[in-house]
């Protein structure tokens, strides 16, 4: 006996994918937004808390050391001897290297500073001084 068996070929109809990416480009529409809204924001704060750390990285090089590093030497003397630095016990952050900013741009340092005995901060999305969301100015100060 044999039995017959109908060779039906499966798959998705053309108006079914029409659906399915109708809905997808609905939803694109409306994630898509709130996503780079939070993006944005988690940029900023992850800005000021590099601040935060570095902060904290130039307390424990003027304990150390005895000062805080001239603005001629930068924030490179937490990675790098800035010269005849005999209690220099460096490098004093984890990476051994300088962090840039989330936009990749480096992070201004000022000693003394304006604000307190430094100052450092990041000049946000644009690389320019002011600015608002996104491209405003991150300070160690506020």
């Amino acid at each position: 006996m044999r039995f017959k068996t109908s060779r039906r070929y499966g798959g998705f109809t053309l108006v079914e994918l029409l659906v399915v990416l109708a809905i997808l480009g609905l939803l694109a529409g409306l994630v898509g937004p709130q996503v780079m809204k939070f993006l944005g924001s988690s940029k900023s704060k992850t800005a000021k808390l590099q601040i935060e750390d570095l902060s904290s990285t130039l307390d424990l090089y003027r304990l150390e050391l005895g000062r805080y590093p001239t603005e001629s030497e930068g924030l490179k003397a937490l990675v790098e001897n800035p010269g005849n630095m005999p209690n220099w016990n460096g490098p004093y952050l984890k990476k051994k290297e300088m962090p840039k900013d989330p936009w990749g741009f480096d992070y201004q340092y000022r000693f003394p500073g304006e604000h307190g005995s430094f100052d450092i901060w990041s000049l946000g999305a644009d690389n320019r001084e002011g600015g608002e969301g996104e491209n405003a100015d991150i300070k160690s100060w506020e």
